[in-house]
């Protein structure tokens, strides 16, 4: 009776391991003794693994907190403890912002987004009261839309020019839009342009936005969906306010 309780047992067991719980390995001592209850390994099991979704990083802590300061992106809990919740959330923004890998993991990118955003004063672009205004700060390096003085579209990240190419601060209007804009000067096309002074204007981003070390030639690179929306709104004539200095420049 003792033999068949144990392998009904060790049989359950690995049904529950073949079905993705994670490897368990017994002891001879173990595996016969009687009957062995397969209930509480199952959920011990599942519980770690849940646990384990995400790891935690060396900014849990300061992340949750920018993340429930902004909203959006899920309930969090400010303990610096990895929960699935805090998991989801994590990830939901890192996917958002374009941050890789999007694995949950509380990280130096994803810290450094979530600060600027959390940090982005939307008042301070002094938008007009009808209308939309494109605004850039180059301080936080974020943008976002205002519309008839309230926010449009939410801040988001950008990478403006670096030491040498500084984009400039001040108040312009859109003078030039296409779809795919070729650059004579750096020889590449730049996706969803929209110029608003000079040779500087909104593009999608061609190489990885959250490379620290790089800076655009004047212009204020996007992610891809945040150029697509931009062109969608975007207008000849529409006004574009910069304020603040990107460090470094």
């Amino acid at each position: 009776m003792q033999r068949v309780s144990a392998r009904l047992a060790a049989a359950a067991l690995a049904l529950a391991v073949g079905g993705g719980l994670g490897a368990v390995l017994l002891s001879p001592a173990a595996a016969s003794a009687a009957p062995v209850s397969v209930t509480p390994i199952t959920a011990v099991v599942v519980t770690k693994a849940a646990a384990a979704s995400c790891s935690t990083g060396k900014y849990q802590k300061q992340v949750e907190g920018y993340l429930k300061k902004i909203g959006g992106y899920g309930t969090v809990s400010v303990d610096g403890k990895q929960s699935a919740a805090d998991c989801a959330a994590i990830k939901k923004f890192q996917k958002r912002f374009g941050i890789k890998p999007a694995a949950g993991l509380a990280g130096p990118t994803t810290h450094g987004v979530a600060k600027r955003i959390a940090a982005t004063k939307t008042s301070k672009c002094k938008a007009k009261k009808s209308g939309y205004t494109f605004c850039i700060n180059l301080t936080q390096q974020t943008t976002w839309v205002m519309k008839n003085g309230k926010v449009y579209a939410k801040p988001t990240v950008t990478r403006t020019g670096m030491k040498g190419y500084r984009t400039p601060a001040g108040t312009f209007k859109i003078n030039k839009r296409t779809k795919k804009e070729w650059s004579d000067p750096y020889d590449v096309w730049l996706p969803y342009w929209q110029r608003f002074i000079g040779g500087r204007g909104f593009h999608e981003t061609t190489t990885y936005i959250h490379d620290a070390w790089r800076g655009s030639h004047g212009c204020v690179n996007l992610l891809p969906a945040d150029a697509k929306k931009y062109y969608k709104i975007g207008k000849i004539g529409m006004t574009v306010k910069v304020i603040g200095r990107r460090p470094g420049t």
